[in-house]
């Protein structure tokens, strides 16, 4: 084994192959260790994420290097087929590549079963080892901004299907129309690991057998989530903003399932707002960015706003408009519209309020995850949200101070990193210049992760494909385009390029409420090594 580093919470164990892989999470599953909070495994190595209080780097090391990994993991006996409209917008080119024709690229893919190796990315992702030992290619040069549902895709030798729309940098050959993951189903993910797999070329088929898949196709239900209807004290949404989504604390220990923890990109603001007007710190709030917002108070409620520096305009049912501060509470009355501007600094709002939302979770959570399309839609003008019903009495809550030094478009923003666990893949003067350069936040950045552009690229001493590994909040993963992308609460739970550094968890929220066109620096507060064993 080889113990890397990820971040002052995290390592990871890289082992030799798939085999010793899922025979390490098999025993880390059978006995946990203490502190532990997530096992992300991938191709040849295990996230590990724990608590710092509960335990050390040193005692986790120890523990994982005395595990027995001769026991190779059973197999399921389980066979599901998926159908493919094999025309893909990457087929012919990926033929080229490997010196065959497009129609023998697709008997290729459809002549083998494949095995469910592991589950990441995003929920309902299944990596599909076997097939054809030809079918082995690299991935784009510069990720997709957007793959829709049902993408099917080679990544070295793994094949994938992509649940969900969303970001990616795997080489398109088709798509089905089975859904791979729906919230709806007693068991959301359609594959499962140790499942056995086989591709099925749609133009194959019979009239009769296509016929009958549209029509289970068209019988399918959408994953939709209705708030309560709102009878008591509630919010309307006059207008949404740019985005207004419910988030909280997220869904942590999710990951066997494919699942990331998502949640507020600004998790002490989220927390304050909360403890403003009397709520418990981990339940939900809205988070809105770039401002926008405008909400109705139907009845007596009371809110309170955090986050971004953000005006906050209060507009009374008679007319009367005033403004009013943030990181306090605000009683409203029946009519009252609160409005929020366009920040100055940060970029992300939160609204607390008072009895916390009543919406139904999934999963044990209200965050949405905008990548994993789990959880509550993103808001509405006209959405009414019912507030849970409370006991009259006193705000708990005392106002706070705003935090003084917000990030924004007119000083460089300065981020903690931990170097690794890649960073020796990438040449010394790549790893000077991560720290050297400033990098501008791109327009194409959102909560799955900020797209970062530098004037010099990032350059790889090692430039062969990189096995998918887990990755974190925070970390800044670097595609063939020597770009970075630093990713945010609703990244993919794994990815296929290297890490050459994580944003400190104590700079994560920071890192959450940079603006678009922004400046960032980096600044590694410890030189990159691999762990040693003790």
């Amino acid at each position: 084994m080889r113990f890397l580093p990820v971040s002052l919470n995290a390592l990871l164990v890289e082992l030799a192959d798939l085999d010793q892989t899922l025979a390490l999470l098999a025993s880390l599953q059978r006995t946990p260790l203490a502190g532990v909070e997530e096992l992300v495994p991938a191709a040849r190595t295990i996230l590990v994420q724990f608590r710092p209080s509960a335990t050390s780097v040193a005692t986790l090391i120890d523990a994982i290097a005395a595990r027995d990994l001769s026991q190779r993991v059973e197999r399921g006996s389980q066979r599901v087929e998926i159908p493919v409209h094999y025309d893909g917008e990457d087929l012919a080119e990926m033929a080229q590549l490997l010196g065959i024709t497009p129609d023998e690229l697709v008997r290729r893919h459809t002549g083998s079963d494949y095995a469910v190796a592991f589950v990441g990315f995003a929920p309902g992702f299944a990596y599909l080892s076997g097939g054809h030992e030809s079918l082995d290619v690299p991935r784009r040069t510069t990720p997709r901004t957007r793959i829709p549902a049902g993408a099917v895709g080679l990544a070295g030798r793994f094949s994938g299907v992509y649940p969900q729309a969303s970001p990616g940098g795997w080489q398109i050959i088709g798509r089905t129309p089975l859904a791979m993951w729906d919230i709806e189903r007693e068991v959301p993910a359609l594959l499962q690991p140790g499942f056995s797999v086989r591709f099925v070329d749609i133009a194959t088929l019979s009239i009769a057998a296509r016929a009958a898949l549209a029509d289970a196709m068209a019988k399918k239900t959408l994953n939709s989530m209705t708030p309560a209807p709102a009878t008591g004290p509630a919010l309307e949404v006059r207008s949404p903003g740019l985005q207004a989504l419910l988030q909280d604390g997220g869904r942590p220990g999710l990951a066997g399932q494919g699942v990331s923890a998502s949640g507020a990109l600004d998790q002490s603001a989220c927390r304050t707002a909360n403890r403003l007007v009397g709520n418990p710190s981990n339940i939900a709030c809205l988070e809105t960015v770039g401002g926008g917002l405008q909400l109705m108070s139907h009845g007596d409620t009371v809110v309170a706003v955090t986050g971004a520096d953000a005006p906050l305009t209060l507009t009374t049912a008679s007319g009367m408009r005033y403004a009013v501060p943030r990181y306090q509470a605000l009683a409203l009355v029946h009519g009252d519209v609160l409005a929020m501007g366009e920040p100055v600094a940060g970029t992300r709002c939160y609204v607390a309020a008072r009895g916390g939302f009543d919406v139904a979770p999934v999963l044990g959570s209200l965050s949405t995850d905008t990548l994993a399309h789990v959880g509550p839609p993103a808001l509405a003008a006209g959405e009414r949200l019912a507030l849970h019903a409370v006991a009259h009495g006193a705000i708990t809550g005392d106002a706070e101070l705003p935090p003084g030094d917000l990030p924004s478009v007119h000083a460089d923003v300065v981020l903690d990193v931990v170097p690794g666990p890649r960073t020796d893949w990438f040449t010394p003067e790549a790893v000077e210049l991560l720290a050297r350069q400033r990098w501008r936040v791109t327009p194409q950045s959102n909560r799955v992760g900020l797209r970062l552009a530098g004037d010099e690229p990032l350059s790889r001493a090692i430039t062969q494909e990189l096995p998918s590994e887990g990755t974190v909040s925070g970390a800044i993963q670097v595609p063939a385009s020597g770009q970075p992308v630093l990713f945010l609460a609703d990244h993919p739970l794994t990815g296929g390029y290297p890490v050459i550094a994580c944003v400190a968890p104590h700079h994560l929220d920071r890192a959450g409420q940079i603006p678009v066109n922004a400046w960032v620096r980096f600044n590694p507060i410890r030189p990159f090594e691999a762990i040693n064993r003790p």
